[in-house]
Parts: C-alpha cells; sequence; structure tokens
C-alpha cells in the first residue's frame, strides 16, 4: 500500500472550488488526493501547514538537534519533538502531495517552517567531517518517493526561459531542500494570472486541473510497471 502525505501551505483556509476567496493549492492537492483514491483507497496522512504551521527553528533547536542523541538533556528532546513527528510522517509516505503557493516570490513561512523542520542532521542527511570527500551526505536517497509540488502564483511567466523566471524562488528552493534529503524525483505544476482574474485565471486553473488528472495517471501508472516488475523478480 502506498503511503500519501498531504502538505498544504497556503494561509487561505478554504479551496477556490468551494469558497469565493479560497486557495488554488488547496484546490489542487485535493484534486490529486481524491483522483488517486477514486483508484486506490491507499492511505493518506494530512498536515495543515498554512493554518497550524510548525514552530520556526530557533537557538534552542540547533542546540538540541546537534547534540548527540545519548547526550541530549530532557527539554532538547522536548523541543525536536515536533521535528521527529514531521521527519516521522515524510519517512512513512511514498508520494508527497505539497500544496505550495508563490508568496513574494518564495514559499510560506509555514512551509518555510516546515523544511526548516525536516531537513535535520541525523535523520535526513547525514554529516561526518571525517569523511573523505562531501561531509555530507543524503538519508532518504533511493527509498522510492516522489515529491509532488502543486503551485499558484499571481503574475504569469515564471516558467523556465519565460519573462520572470528568474524571480521564481519556489520550485528550486522545494527541489534544493528535498533533494539534499535524497528526494530528487520532483513532479511540479502552477496556476498562474490569480492577480489578473477573469478568463486568464480560469484557463489557468482549468490547464492546471487536467495536468493533475494526467500526473495522477501517469504516477499510478508507473507504480503498477514498478509493482508488476516486483512480483517478477520475486
Amino acid at each position: 500500500m502506498t503511503t500519501l502525505l498531504q502538505l498544504d501551505a497556503s494561509a487561505r483556509a478554504g479551496r477556490s472550488d468551494v469558497h469565493a476567496h479560497g486557495s488554488h493549492t488547496r484546490r489542487l492537492t485535493a484534486r490529486f488526493v481524491e483522483r488517486w483514491r477514486e483508484t486506490v483507497q491507499d492511505r493518506l496522512l494530512y498536515r495543515d501547514l498554512g493554518q497550524r504551521p510548525p514552530a520556526p527553528v530557533d537557538g534552542d533547536w540547533i542546540h538540541a538537534a546537534f547534540t548527540p542523541l545519548p547526550a541530549r538533556m530532557p527539554w532538547m528532546q522536548q523541543r525536536l519533538l515536533e521535528s521527529d513527528a514531521l521527519i516521522d510522517e515524510l519517512l512513512d509516505a511514498d508520494v508527497i502531495v505539497a500544496g505550495v503557493p508563490m508568496y513574494n516570490f518564495g514559499v510560506p513561512s509555514g512551509f518555510k517552517a516546515y523544511i526548516d523542520n525536516i531537513v535535520r542532521v541525523g535523520r535526513t542527511f547525514g554529516f561526518d567531517r571525517a569523511r573523505s570527500g562531501e561531509p555530507y551526505w543524503p538519508l532518504l536517497a533511493g527509498q522510492g518517493r516522489t515529491l509532488v509540488l502543486l503551485g499558484s502564483r499571481g503574475d504569469y511567466g515564471y516558467e523556465p526561459g519565460q519573462r520572470i523566471a528568474a524571480m521564481n524562488h519556489v520550485e528550486s528552493s522545494v527541489r534544493t531542500a528535498f533533494g539534499y534529503m535524497g528526494i530528487t524525483d520532483v513532479r511540479s505544476l502552477a496556476v498562474e494570472y490569480d492577480e489578473f482574474g477573469g478568463e486568464r485565471l480560469a484557463h489557468s486553473l482549468q490547464q492546471a486541473e487536467h495536468a493533475v488528472d494526467r500526473l495522477v495517471d501517469q504516477l499510478l501508472a508507473e507504480r503498477k510497471i514498478a509493482l508488476d516488475r516486483l512480483l517478477t523478480t520475486a
């Protein structure tokens, strides 16, 4: 059984297909999960990073995270409880479906706090200054996880090679953080024209929804091929 982890980072509480001022990214993550589970009733984990963001990393968190486990005091273990829970969810997941709107050219603060809590030495990446060559290495590499990054943008032209691609710091930063942990299979798409509204936004939403449907079908087909190969070689 595949486990889906749905993450919603929008500050807007509702979905734009249900509420007049709802979130486009919540709309897309819900569509992805609903379409997936229409075909396969896989396990679903859910976390709302927009309405209930993780606590930001602070000095105590850093002190605790970089203290070797046998030497951690009770207050350190307590400070890392939320981070441990977020990482445990990530480790349980096979497909991470993240709704991440663009806020001022980057990710929302709740999603940044999430990244800061899960990119953690000894849990999702390794570090050894005595190691020959690269002292850092990913701990989640080669485990078959896929990140589906579903975004929304107020303007348009943020895709590679387009008019303001250099101002898009969402996909690149998320890919970098997850890749650092070893999750390099990333599929992404986004709605544009949110600030324009009208026909352009409606068309962009329609295109994004169709792309979500195609992506679900593609990932399910890939999963079936992988399972068939395992059964053939078993």
